[in-house]
């Protein structure tokens, strides 16, 4: 008599890949819904003046907020004054000519917004420009 013969499986080697296309359908659904939530911004309402745009060559510009309480956020987070000239410092030591601009509330006291360009002069910031309201002619 013969022994008895064990037959192996034949290895499968094809990969389904249907529940992966399934994980990223439900991530980029997850991804769409949220991505307009994380968009977020400071209140603030900008004096009206006649003035015509700055032309920046650089797109990576630097934007410091003063709000109505007198808070400083740097591109639209919040920071503590030491901590924004310890940021603009390093972004001046690695691009010195990043243009930074100041973007202060109508009701902040003027000498706020002094304090945050002064500031940012110790910094390193070869020059600050200040964002304001255009006046809409009818």
């Amino acid at each position: 008599m013969e022994p008895y013969r064990v037959r192996r499986k034949k290895l499968m080697s094809e990969i389904n890949v249907v529940p992966y296309i399934d994980v990223m359908l439900v991530l980029l659904v997850i991804f769409m819904i949220t991505a307009p939530l994380l968009s977020q911004g400071v209140k603030v309402e900008l004096p009206e003046t006649v003035a015509s745009p700055v032309s920046s060559k650089d797109s990576e510009t630097l934007v410091v907020t003063v709000d109505k309480k007198g808070q400083y956020y740097l591109d639209d987070r919040k920071i503590k004054p030491a901590a924004l000239r310890k940021k603009v410092a390093g972004v001046m030591r690695l691009r010195p000519q990043t243009p930074i601009l100041v973007r202060g509330d109508r009701r902040v006291p003027y000498g706020k917004v002094v304090e945050v360009m002064a500031l940012l002069k110790a910094a390193g910031a070869p020059s600050v420009g200040l964002i304001t309201q255009p006046i809409l002619k009818n």
